[in-house]
C-alpha cells in the first residue's frame, strides 16, 4: 500500500462497484473521502507538500470495506482527493474569500463548515493548514463541481433508487475515518473515547433498527461506539436519508488510530484486523432481510 500520490487523472473521477441495474443487496456503500488522486494543477497551486496536503484524506477506507463489494454491495468510491472537491458537501458550499472574483449569489455560503475552511472546495487541510498559494478562479470551482461532484451523486442516487425499487428499501452506508484527536476530545468532555461513531442525523436519516443493529454488531466485536457525537452525518446522509420513502442512510466514522499511522499516512498492523472485522460486520448486514426489518 504505497503512500505516493496518484497524479494522473483517471478516466472517471470515481469508481462504481456492483451490478448497477440488478443489485444483489439493498446495501449501497459510499467512500467519498478516500480518494488518492491529486492533480498536478492542485499541487502547483498549493503551499503544502505531498504529505501535508493529504491530512484530510480518509486514507484507505475504500480498501477497508472491500468485503462489501466482494459480496455484491453496490457503491461509489471517489478517486479524486477530498481537497480537490468534497463530494460530502453541498456543491456550492463555497468560501467567497478563496476566489478572485465574486461568486454567484447562490454560492455565497455562510455555513459553519465554510467558516472552518472546509467547504466543498476546502481552504484548509485537517490540521488547519492553508492549502493555496493564490486565490482560485470561480471557473475552477465550477469545473470541479461539474466533472466530479455532480456525476458522483448522480451515480450514487441511481444505485440507491435501483436498490429501493428491487428490495423496497435501500440502505446507504457512508464510510469515513476520523482523526484520533476527535476521540480524545470527546474523552475530555466526559463522553468516553469512541472507536467508531455512527451518524444518523439524530434519527432523521434512518430507522432506529438500522443504527442499533450496527451498534450492537460493532460492540460485540469489542469496539466503543458513539452515536451522533462528534459526527452526526454529513451532506450525503442528510441528502439521501429519507426513511419514510424507504431510503435509510447511516454514516460510519472509524478512528484512524485503529489502522493508520496518522503521521506517515501508512497502514499499521491493525489494518488487517480492522478490515477482517468490518468484513464480518458487512457479512452480517448482508444476511439481514432489510425489506422486512425496515418496513
Amino acid at each position: 500500500m504505497a503512500a505516493a500520490l496518484d497524479l494522473d487523472l483517471p478516466e472517471a473521477p470515481f469508481e462504481t462497484r456492483g451490478d448497477l441495474q440488478d443489485p444483489a443487496t439493498p446495501l449501497v456503500f459510499a467512500s467519498p473521502h478516500s480518494g488518492r488522486v491529486y492533480p498536478e494543477e492542485l499541487l502547483a497551486a498549493s503551499r503544502l507538500d505531498a504529505l501535508s496536503i493529504r491530512r484530510s484524506e480518509d486514507a484507505f477506507v475504500d480498501r477497508l470495506i472491500e468485503a462489501g463489494f466482494a459480496r455484491g454491495a453496490s457503491g461509489v468510491v471517489c478517486r479524486m482527493a477530498r481537497v480537490w472537491v468534497d463530494v460530502n458537501r453541498d456543491p456550492w458550499e463555497l468560501d467567497p474569500t478563496m476566489f478572485d472574483a465574486p461568486l454567484p449569489a447562490f454560492a455565497r455560503s455562510q455555513t459553519a463548515r465554510v467558516a472552518a475552511g472546509l467547504g466543498s472546495i476546502a481552504r484548509l487541510v485537517g490540521e488547519g493548514q492553508e492549502i493555496y498559494l493564490r486565490k482560485l478562479n470561480v471557473s475552477e470551482a465550477e469545473a470541479r463541481i461539474e466533472r466530479v461532484h455532480k456525476p458522483y451523486h448522480r451515480a450514487l442516487s441511481e444505485m440507491i433508487e435501483a436498490a429501493r425499487v428491487k428490495f423496497g428499501v435501500a440502505v446507504l452506508v457512508d464510510w469515513h475515518s476520523m482523526p484520533s484527536a476527535a476521540g480524545r476530545h470527546e474523552a475530555k468532555r466526559g463522553r468516553g473515547s469512541p472507536d467508531m461513531v455512527l451518524g444518523d442525523r439524530f434519527g432523521a436519516a434512518c430507522s432506529r433498527e438500522l443504527t442499533q443493529t450496527v451498534k450492537r454488531l460493532l460492540e460485540s466485536q469489542g469496539y466503543i461506539v458513539a452515536l451522533n457525537a462528534p459526527y452526526a452525518g454529513g451532506y450525503t446522509t442528510q441528502l439521501y436519508g429519507r426513511p419514510e420513502t424507504g431510503v435509510h442512510a447511516l454514516q460510519i466514522e472509524l478512528d484512524r488510530a485503529l489502522y493508520l499511522d496518522e503521521a506517515a499516512l501508512q497502514p499499521t498492523t491493525g489494518f488487517e484486523r480492522l478490515q477482517r472485522r468490518l468484513g464480518q460486520l458487512i457479512e452480517a448486514l448482508i444476511t439481514i432481510d432489510w425489506s422486512a426489518v425496515l418496513r
